[in-house]
């Protein structure tokens, strides 16, 4: 049946990347709208291979143009059940990278494509070819569907109308978790699916930690192991707590050496800087630490400008991705914002300092009430120094680890630095980071000529009492 296709189908093009120059189109993505979604229907409900596609085709568009795109999947199976159409609506990431010249990326509402300019040399020349290519890949890899239906819409207003709906259903799912959290189950779940962009991530989800991709939720997990016990969603089992604040488990850190190939050796679900969670490519947050301020902003893929540290989440995301464990940036779920233990092992909402305005009223209800107001934007701070103003005058509780000490400037003096007469100094806490051997921290450093030294650290146990920060000599 894959003969019937323009292009070649394998799991070898996983990963495969379509860069700018190469690009016919570009779908979804952060400059248009998009959504991928998967409905369990009944059996009599699905004609069976059905596809139906609203808006312009490939054909029509022009070579270099966007485009919104969303993708709906009709399932249906005597073993199909509402539980299992966030695992398989994953599944879509994994099997339309199959197909040579079309690269997909995140998930959900994220969703971003690309098709390769060789491709349409190669006669893909409309959705249908996907579409059927996809379900063709669907049922192969998912016995449990007996039948299944596309619906694919390049028409703007009408994805704009569906993605609204899909919204509400994935919020819907989300909120099953509210009540369920890490201390009620022995069983957490594992997914692999970002490996093939991410060769060592190891993703934990766990009933108070929702995967990095904001798709998959405790719930999904187990269904998925469940009927597909060789797929990439897995049992982990918990074994015994080694650090309960920082959500540390014997069992995720086995999983985590068998799944990184030894990479990685411990993981604290719930920590920001000791031993924190990989970070696979496919998140939709971006945790950064902000050490002149002592606290942690967080920018979604959604924001275009910069952060008070001067970068975009493009930026971030490129040093925190890759399936790494990165001190000082750390990649999430929208979902994680709603859990009682997010980031609890560093001070949890008390040490966020700044997040982009829709962000925050995405997770309004979530966030502490008397923390919404001391929380800035980019509607009230730019940069730093005005990041540090508004903090101290809104009273942060971040502020309580902060110490002003004037004799800070006498002692940096007394060691050679030269003393700046009218500049308070600012003694910032920083927190105590325990390194295991290997791992990288912020990105390389670039000296005087520009040129990046990295520095790699062997068995090295690092503790910073206070940074200290000085304002210049006007």
């Amino acid at each position: 049946m894959a003969n019937e296709f323009p292009f070649e189908i394998s799991p070898m093009f996983e990963g495969e990347r379509v860069r700018k120059d190469d690009m016919f189109v570009e779908l979804a993505g952060p400059k248009s709208r998009g959504f991928e979604l998967v409905k369990a229907a009944g059996l009599d409900e699905i004609e069976d291979g059905k596809f139906t596609l609203i808006g312009p085709d490939i054909s029509q568009m022009q070579e270099g143009s966007r485009h919104p795109y969303a993708m709906i999947y009709r399932i249906a199976g005597k073993l199909v059940e509402p539980d299992l159409e966030a695992i398989v609506e994953r599944r879509n990431h994994d099997f339309q990278n199959y197909i040579q010249g079309y690269m997909h990326l995140n998930q959900r509402y994220d969703v971003w494509v690309r098709v390769n300019k060789d491709a349409i040399k190669k006669g893909l020349k409309s959705f249908e070819q996907i579409a059927k290519a996809t379900m063709m890949l669907f049922k192969n890899e998912l016995p449990f569907i007996e039948k299944i239906e596309a619906i694919y819409v390049t028409d703007p207003e009408e994805v704009e109308k569906q993605r609204a709906e899909a919204i509400k259903i994935y919020e819907a799912r989300d909120a099953r978790t509210r009540g369920l959290h890490d201390e009620d189950v022995d069983v957490f779940y594992g997914c692999t699916l970002c490996q093939s962009f991410a060769p060592t991530n190891v993703c934990v989800v766990t009933p108070d930690r929702i995967s990095l991709c904001g798709a998959i939720n405790w719930f999904d997990g187990r269904a998925a192991a469940k009927v597909d016990p060789e797929g990439p969603q897995f049992a982990i089992p918990k074994g015994e707590i080694i650090d309960e604040k920082g959500g540390e488990y014997s069992g995720v850190n086995e999983k985590a050496v068998a799944l990184s190939g030894g990479e990685y050796s411990r993981i604290k679900i719930h920590s920001f800087f000791e031993y924190p969670h990989t970070s696979c490519g496919c998140f939709e947050v971006v945790g950064f630490y902000i050490p002149e301020v002592d606290g942690i902003g967080w920018v979604d893929r959604d924001f275009s400008g910069n952060a008070p540290n001067g970068l975009a989440f493009s930026t971030m995301a490129g040093q925190t991705g890759g399936g790494k464990q990165i001190i000082g940036f750390l990649g999430v779920g929208v979902n994680y914002f709603r859990s009682p233990k997010f980031i609890q092992a560093d001070g949890g909402w008390n040490r966020v300092v700044w997040m982009p305005k829709n962000l925050r009223e995405k997770i309004k209800a979530d966030i502490p009430p008397e923390l919404v107001d001391k929380l800035p934007t980019e509607e009230d701070v730019s940069d730093l120094k005005s990041l540090k103003d508004y903090l101290e005058k809104k009273q942060h509780p971040v502020i309580q680890r902060w110490t002003k000490e004037e004799a800070a400037a006498e002692a940096v003096s007394s060691d050679g630095a030269a003393s700046q007469v009218g500049a308070p100094a600012w003694s910032v806490p920083a927190p105590s980071m325990n390194m295991p051997v290997g791992m990288p921290m912020m990105p390389p450093m670039q000296l005087g000529g520009g040129e990046g030294v990295k520095l790699v650290l062997k068995n090295a146990k690092i503790t910073i009492d206070r940074i200290i920060l000085k304002g210049k000599e006007k």
